[in-house]
């Protein structure tokens, strides 16, 4: 059976390929051999600027075409160095002959063995796959959630003045406004941006237990620290300065965690949205040829929040396990974290899934005013807090007691209900007509 969107056993490469193909350069099996590669040229250029005298002969004019490797690295090559891995059983070395093998001929043939110098693969890999994560979520992921953030920033203001009733506990509470709920997701949203935004993205680059033990027996008077830092540096990234034979993954994690708090914050969205959808208060905008059940043609599903929902869900459970697995590994050593982090981009994969959903379904919604009113007016026990506190203000003997009397009753509390109990009060009449002003629709606070 061949390979396609209907035989992929992931949905991310079958069902979604489409929404997430924008991920695919950084996070597939091609993209980290190009990312590697990257990595091995643009060290033995490093060493070369760093003086290394057996390299000090070298033509710079070639770093142009050095950097063309991965700059226009193709699927080809990216063939070529799985059929080499074929022999070598080794997918790092693998890179390291098909960059001397292109090398060969060149002006640069006579220092090929300054290739992967002194390295071992985790100084590739831990520095390739930073990178990788680093620029795909530049590019591609953390616009997507800045989306979401503007997208509500507006429906915040659109709706800035729109009462509607709270619900704590599932019941009718204290109104509020919906523009003010919507921007209780964007201050959060924006909060855990800036957060993110803190996280250094860190390498691991030291040689084969973390010391530069091969640089520095074979050029024992350099600072390879030095080198080291400059070198990861270069790539806009933090050398991690103490590790074993590999990153300890720490700062990744921490940016993990960071978007498994970001997501399950949109889930919360996710659920708010279609519980108002249920109730009413949104309608979904209509698309010709659409069909929302099987059976019952009038439904309209949130089917783009359930999506949603549902994709964030699967992407934080390999959040949570990449978090917590990777920091960890035996002494110097284990290979658990490379097979893990072959899984990195799907996590995002379906965070992309989900947020791409997310933002349709809100750029759906329609406000239903009608149904917002109706569920206001159908609920003027909920002035009740309003009208006990200015009571108690004034003094008033046990005026929450008197509240709780009225409103605990089977008798459906009313304006006109509400009215009469007001004009029972013995207050002043300002006080009565301050609390007769008193509305669901105009007791939304702040």
């Amino acid at each position: 059976m061949n390979l396609s969107e209907l035989t992929a056993i992931s949905p991310v490469d079958g069902r979604y390929r489409r929404q997430v193909e924008s991920i695919a350069p950084y996070f597939s099996e091609l993209g980290l051999i190009r990312y590697r590669v990257r990595i091995e040229i643009e060290y033995f250029i490093a060493l070369y600027e760093w003086g290394l005298p057996q390299l000090a002969d070298v033509d710079s004019a070639q770093f142009p075409a050095l950097r063309a490797l991965y700059e226009t690295f193709t699927e080809a090559d990216a063939l070529q160095i799985k059929d080499i891995e074929k022999t070598t059983n080794h997918d790092v070395k693998a890179v390291e002959y098909f960059i001397k093998g292109k090398l060969k001929g060149s002006a640069v043939e006579p220092y090929l063995e300054f290739i992967h110098f002194g390295l071992t693969s985790q100084d590739i890999n831990n520095t390739a796959i930073p990178l990788l994560l680093n620029d795909a979520l530049e590019a591609e992921i953390i616009p997507l959630y800045r989306d979401v953030f503007i997208r509500l920033q507006q429906l915040a203001e659109q709706w800035n003045n729109i009462p509607m009733l709270a619900r704590t506990h599932g019941q009718p509470a204290s109104p509020t406004r919906l523009g003010k709920e919507i921007s209780v997701f964007v201050e959060r949203i924006e909060k855990q941006l800036h957060l993110l935004s803190e996280i250094p993205t860190a390498a691991k680059f030291g040689g084969a237990t973390g010391n530069f033990n091969a640089q520095a027996v074979a050029y024992p008077s350099e600072d390879w620290k030095q080198f080291g830092n400059k070198f990861v540096e270069s790539l806009g990234m933090v050398r991690s300065q103490f590790t074993t034979q590999i990153e300890h993954y720490d700062m990744l994690a921490a940016t993990l965690d960071a978007f498994k708090r970001l997501n399950t914050i949109l889930i919360d969205l996710d659920r708010d949205i279609w519980t108002y959808v249920s109730m009413n208060y949104f309608k979904q905008k209509l698309k010709e040829g659409e069909v929302g059940s099987s059976a019952m043609p009038h439904k309209v599903n949130p089917i783009d929040f359930e999506n949603s929902e549902g994709n964030l869900g699967i992407a934080n459970a390999l959040f949570e396990h990449l978090a917590g697995k990777l920091p960890i590994s035996r002494l110097q050593r284990d290979l658990t974290d490379s097979t893990v982090l072959r899984a990195l981009g799907v996590p995002f994969a379906h965070s992309v899934i989900a947020v791409k959903s997310l933002l349709k379904g809100l750029n759906k919604l329609e406000l239903n005013t009608a149904a917002i009113n109706a569920d206001l007016e159908d609920n003027w026990a909920v002035v009740a807090e309003a009208i006990q506190t200015v009571l108690r203000r004034e003094g008033y003997p046990k005026p929450y007691e008197a509240l709780k009397a009225l409103t605990r009753t089977n008798q459906k509390i009313t304006a006109d209900t509400m009215r009469e109990f007001i004009k029972e009060l013995d207050v002043a009449d300002s006080v009565k007509n301050e609390l007769l002003a008193i509305t669901p629709f105009n007791y939304t606070g702040i």
